[in-house]
């Protein structure tokens, strides 16, 4: 078996059925479906925690319907990692099957019941939602459960917020947090709204400063994404004169924590933070690689996926995620082990389409190949095939580097398909030197002598860059590059007409 499982404690329905429930109705007048604000009751009395503070214990809850791509089990088991993260002690968890989340208070009245009366044996202080509640489901869950809310959303946006490291994504974080937060802005004021004065023309303190808040927030917002504007602005720029260059770009994606940074560090030695964790890595690291033949890329690592991946997330990184619809080749990283790697591939390629990305060509790394058994690893095609990966995908270790050649070879041949490689034949006039190294960067040297007349290059040019070394060129071919296994053989070359350079 690929990946070993080791999920949480789940508790079971107390009818112990399979079935899709149908939602249970609850009274109408406990439930709060509207956007005025609610005065939440006063936590219970902490527990004793003598001279440090314990850890926040989370009950983690999940609807699970009809159609979705992950179980509700291995969607929890994520939450949980997710909650560890951020300091939360998971004590628990549980599950309802229903067509869809109750509108009201996200599950029935009888599972609502059941997390109730959980409290007594799992002291819970926290609830976790594996989902994204509505401001009126969330208002409506703590006014029940007397307990702080918190919803896989909200987790992640935390999550985000302390890994940020650069002033641009501690930006991006904030602005996802504010958009999220406003529309729940109301709750925060209750006690002063319902002090104040009615009547028309006067308006309690409460309402003036809930009011005063949301100015400030927008006000923020606004700033913030004038901010980024001028990010996306100055990296537009960027792109535009990298592309003056036939430079390539290669871009790793993948899920969290499938190992991008670790493939990165081994790559370049980049030495970025590379932890077992999720989302170790939000700011992108650019680094130059030489590949096997010589010629230079850009290699980028950016943000790791997630299930669900909050919507105001992909729009504050927007700056940072169009590296990714920029490049010219993607390498998918896929953790080959994880008992989740059917639906963490099916994760990557629609946040790929959700980008606009999923046109690139992608080379795909089954990566920590090196804690599989035998067994595992003769079945390893097939397993790539299973969870939705070509037959043909890289096996590699980025942690021990095995396969590492191999993967940049795979990059290599087809950044030659893309770029349209065309063999040629010049001689570089030894005044033109900057030519020889810019040959050797962006191009593939097969041979270089020297003669009277200056350096002589067989080899294969961009086609992009063949103007740049026309003058030169006395030979060319009138195909384009050769096919992978051929990528070292001798050019075949016709007679151009052109000038022989001058000595």
């Amino acid at each position: 078996m690929f990946g070993k499982d080791a999920p949480i404690t789940t508790l079971p329905s107390a009818n112990g059925t399979n079935d899709y429930d149908d939602l249970d109705e609850l009274d109408p007048e406990a439930l709060d479906d509207s956007d005025e604000p609610f005065e939440p009751k006063q936590p219970r009395t902490p527990r004793d925690t003598s001279t440090q503070a314990a850890p926040e214990q989370a009950l983690l809850i999940s609807v699970e319907t009809q159609g979705q791509t992950w179980g509700a089990a291995d969607s929890l088991d994520e939450l949980a990692r997710l909650a560890e993260s951020v300091d939360v002690e998971v004590v628990g968890s549980i599950s309802q099957k229903l067509g869809h989340p109750h509108p009201g208070t996200y599950v029935g009245k009888g599972k609502l019941e059941e997390v109730k009366a959980l409290r007594a044996d799992l002291d819970y202080d926290l609830v976790m939602v594996d989902g994204e509640l509505t401001p009126a489901q969330q208002r409506n869950l703590e006014r029940e459960l007397d307990v702080l809310v918190v919803d896989r959303t909200a987790l992640i946006l935390d999550v985000f917020a302390r890994r940020a490291q650069t002033h641009e994504g501690r930006l991006q974080v904030e602005l996802a947090q504010l958009q999220y937060r406003l529309p729940r802005l109301t709750r925060m004021w209750t006690h002063l709204s319902r002090q104040g004065v009615g009547g028309v023309g006067l308006r309690g303190p409460g309402e003036t400063q809930l009011e005063a808040d949301r100015r400030e927030a927008q006000k923020r917002i606004t700033f913030i994404k004038e901010q980024l504007d001028n990010v996306h602005r100055h990296r537009q720029t960027y792109r535009s004169r990298r592309k003056e260059t036939p430079i390539s770009v290669v871009s790793l994606v993948g899920y969290t924590n499938a190992g991008k940074s670790t493939l990165l560090n081994k790559i370049t030695g980049a030495g970025v933070l590379a932890e077992d964790k999720l989302f170790a890595t939000l700011d992108p690291t650019t680094r130059r690689v030489r590949l096997p033949s010589g010629r230079e890329v850009l290699l980028t690592d950016t943000v790791g996926f997630i299930n669900n991946l909050p919507t105001q997330l992909i729009a504050a990184f927007r700056a940072t995620l169009e590296e990714i619809s920029e490049a010219t080749v993607l390498i998918h990283v896929i953790d080959v082990t994880h008992p989740n790697a059917l639906e963490q591939v099916h994760t990557v390629n629609v946040t790929l389409e959700d980008l606009g990305a999923d046109g690139r060509p992608v080379v795909h790394a089954l990566n920590k190949v090196d804690r599989l058994d035998a067994d595992e690893r003769k079945a390893l095609t097939d397993h790539a095939v299973a969870i939705g990966a070509p037959a043909d995908s890289v096996p590699i270790s980025a942690q021990k580097g095995q396969g590492i050649d191999a993967l940049l070879e795979r990059i290599e041949a087809v950044l030659e398909k893309e770029a349209n490689f065309i063999p040629v034949e010049l001689t570089i006039p030894f005044d033109r030197s900057e030519l020889v190294d810019r040959f050797h960067t962006y191009g593939r040297v097969g041979e270089r002598t020297f003669d009277e007349h200056g350096t002589r290059i067989t080899g294969w040019l961009p086609e992009a860059d063949m103007g740049r070394f026309d003058p030169f060129i006395t030979k060319i071919a009138p195909d384009a590059a050769p096919a992978a296994d051929e990528r070292f053989a001798e050019p075949a070359l016709v007679e151009q007409d052109a000038a022989h350079p001058a000595a």
